[in-house]
């Protein structure tokens, strides 16, 4: 690797702070999955955790050796795919929640809005994992290949983008109409709905996914000038727009996992 990959030294305390803290959150919620049987979430956001932990261990090896071309693949491939998990996590949250407040008031069947939203996902993270595989493995030896790489990469998140704004105004247009049809209500769950608890994972969850979508922009805006570009060398910018937007999503995903707000009544619905 050359200084046209990462023209400083990544900050030890910073990322060996961000490091324990996802592998902090990756045992609260393997815990919190176990005990609640919550599957389908946690096995969205383990993975999600792991791709965290590893992508700062890989900035911790490029402080001791900001030279070396696998700690800064390491670093690149986990922390550009790892966020797209805690996406799919939130979709899947969408219909269950549509179920609990619902159906009729609805615009699509839970099951749908969990489908798309996924697929999307996945589709997004397929662009993001090729993209990097190509940009990281040209290295200096092929330029054309390594901007193709790159170009794929903000396609993948720029998807990422473009998804997590439909799944902003579809959700919000679900709220809307909950609030105009509160006699439409599904009356199985209206002590669960008014529980404090579920307010906070209510308002967590818009949290996390309003902290993805500014990291995900963050993330097209500073690949659209490669990897040696100011803002992809900028720490700082890192450490706000994509170490602690991501932290504060985990983080609220976990302080008000949906299972915290509904008890093991989440994992049958």
């Amino acid at each position: 690797m050359s200084d046209a990959y990462i023209d400083y030294q990544p900050n030890l305390p910073a990322n060996a702070f961000f490091a324990a803290l996802f592998g902090l959150l990756f045992v609260s919620q393997l815990g919190l999955g176990i005990w609640y049987r919550t599957w389908p979430f946690m096995i969205a956001m383990l993975p999600g955790l792991v791709l965290e932990i590893l992508g700062y261990i890989g900035r911790i090896l490029l402080h001791n050796n900001p030279f070396e071309f696998n700690n800064f693949l390491l670093y690149l491939i986990c922390l550009t795919l790892g966020p797209a998990f805690f996406s799919a996590a939130i979709y899947i949250c969408l219909g269950k929640i549509v179920i609990i407040y619902g159906e009729s008031i609805s615009r699509f069947r839970p099951r749908t809005y969990t489908t798309i939203f996924v697929s999307c996902d996945l589709l997004s993270l397929i662009l993001q994992a090729v993209g990097g595989a190509l940009a990281s493995s040209a290295g200096d030896g092929d330029a054309k290949e390594s901007d193709l790489g790159v170009n794929i990469m903000i396609a993948g998140l720029a998807f990422q983008v473009f998804s997590l704004l439909i799944f902003l105004i579809l959700a919000s247009e679900f709220a809307l109409r909950v609030r105009n049809s509160p006699k439409s209500e599904n009356d199985d769950f209206t002590s669960l709905r008014q529980n404090k608890r579920w307010k906070m994972f209510i308002f967590c969850l818009a949290l996390a996914t309003i902290t993805i979508f500014v990291r995900s922009v963050f993330r097209v805006a500073e690949l659209q000038g490669g990897f040696s570009s100011a803002l992809a060398n900028n720490e700082v910018a890192l450490m706000v727009l994509e170490s602690a937007m991501i932290s504060i999503a985990c983080i609220s995903l976990t302080i008000a996992h949906p299972a915290i707000a509904a008890g093991r009544t989440w994992s049958s619905l």
